[in-house]
């Protein structure tokens, strides 16, 4: 019997938006399931969103696909989540070249800590490289649109957080 390849795509996803999603979907193209896991360190956690809402967003919007796709949450290393979940590879997106460095500094590290985990880096679509999770609260913090930017049920969240 074929083992399930399994990705994990590890982040923040505060909130998740259509480059976060776009990402995922081209990742089911080689993988059979992704796991979403937004990475928590309550230290340093100033999200807008709690991990509970960003876990609801993504599985709204990730429904259809059943279990191809999970949401999950995890503290600590990511190496041990990894292995904890039966993942081999770690996915990343690259929106700009500077991106890379901190990227591939995460990978090395990743690496040393546990050798048979790989990082697979992606392109982010070229309709989503510029769009970040920050730059998309920014934007309706100060009254923009941004419904070409993320699914319909994160904008209204967004729109939630920001009404007053």
């Amino acid at each position: 019997m074929a083992r399930t390849k399994i990705a994990v795509y590890p982040g923040s996803f505060d909130p998740i938006t259509n480059g976060h999603i776009d990402l995922v979907k081209r990742t089911l193209r080689v993988f059979d399931r992704v796991i979403v896991a937004i990475a928590t360190n309550p230290d340093k956690d100033n999200s807008l969103f709690s991990v509970e809402e960003r876990l609801q967003m993504i599985r709204e919007v990730f429904k259809r696909l059943g279990r191809r796709v999970q949401a999950d949450s995890f503290e600590g290393l990511l190496v041990d989540y990894a292995e904890r979940i039966g993942a081999e590879v770690v996915i990343r997106g690259l929106r700009a070249i500077s991106d890379f460095e901190y990227e591939f500094q995460m990978a090395m590290m990743n690496r040393g800590l546990n050798s048979n985990l790989e990082t697979l880096f992606m392109m982010t679509g070229e309709s989503y490289f510029y769009i970040s999770s920050r730059l998309v609260k920014e934007v309706v913090s100060l009254g923009g649109n941004v419904s070409r930017l993320v699914p319909a049920n994160v904008l209204k969240k967004l729109k939630e957080k920001f009404k007053d």
